[in-house]
């Protein structure tokens, strides 16, 4: 499995299918999105079906309450521009950290692009702990960032929040990311009142998401693009763009399956 890794995230395999993966495919992917936080697996031109059985093979899917689902794939989400008189609005984010255990996987395949624009932006989790300064890694060790919801409408019985360390260690390999999500989705932090937790959620996630710390995907047609949400933010760049823009979001529940050795 041949591949070429960017700075300061991400690699590109080019000699994949996916409908090829094998359990030692799956495993190598699952280290390589460990190591670099970001997969682009070129020219794979799946459809829904194809693209559902690829994520499946890292295991169970999971689904986020209030989203709306692609036709006939329950598992899928759409996301587009078509009909928007306005950009959609995008900000740094981890998908779903409101609750206990976050999706571990995230993906992506491009269903229409537009002429122009549209790129999708990572950020590494990992760099931005490694290079904290040390007032900052001295105030945030040991503590934690309530995660809340906005923006979607919750079922009955669905999770609201969840508290997730600050300094958050990767599930596979025990790296320490830095584990926040949109401020305004950063409802607290433990031990701190709210106008210095508000402050540091600030300086964190200015830290965190630095031009020198931002890969930028630029789609193309077949791409399909899957990250690691326990060490990358991202968002899309929607402006400049120049026509319709779809893609089909799907997310794997775990990093190791129930029942799995890791």
């Amino acid at each position: 499995m041949e591949h070429v890794t960017h700075d300061p995230l991400g690699v590109t395999v080019d000699d994949l299918r996916t409908g090829d993966l094998d359990a030692d495919g799956v495993a190598r992917l699952r280290a390589l999105l460990a190591e670099h936080g970001v997969l682009v697996l070129r020219r794979q031109h799946l459809d829904d079906a194809a693209f559902v059985a690829f994520l499946r093979a890292f295991g169970p899917l999971t689904f986020t309450t209030g989203e709306a689902a692609a036709d006939g794939f329950p598992d899928l989400n759409v996301v587009s521009n078509v009909g928007r008189t306005t950009p959609p609005r995008s900000t740094w984010h981890v998908d779903t950290s409101y609750v206990a255990r976050p999706p571990a996987y995230t993906a992506l395949r491009a269903v229409l692009l537009p002429a122009h624009g549209g790129e999708t932006l990572f950020t590494s989790q990992y760099r931005a702990a490694d290079s904290l300064p040390a007032d900052l890694r001295a105030l945030v060790d040991g503590r934690t960032i309530r995660h809340v919801v906005t923006g979607v409408q919750l079922g009955e019985g669905d999770e609201s929040a969840a508290e997730h360390p600050i300094l958050r260690p990767h599930p596979l390999t025990g790296q320490p990311a830095l584990y926040l999500t949109t401020p305004a989705r950063c409802a607290a932090v433990s031990g701190l009142p709210q106008d210095e937790a508000d402050a540091l959620v600030a300086s964190l996630f200015a830290h965190s998401t630095r031009e020198d710390n931002v890969f930028r995907h630029a789609w193309a047609p077949g791409d399909v693009v899957m990250w690691d949400n326990a060490c990358v933010l991202h968002r899309a760049d929607h402006s400049g763009v120049v026509g319709d823009r779809v893609m089909h979001r799907g997310m794997v529940a775990d990093h190791v399956p129930t029942g799995a050795v890791s």
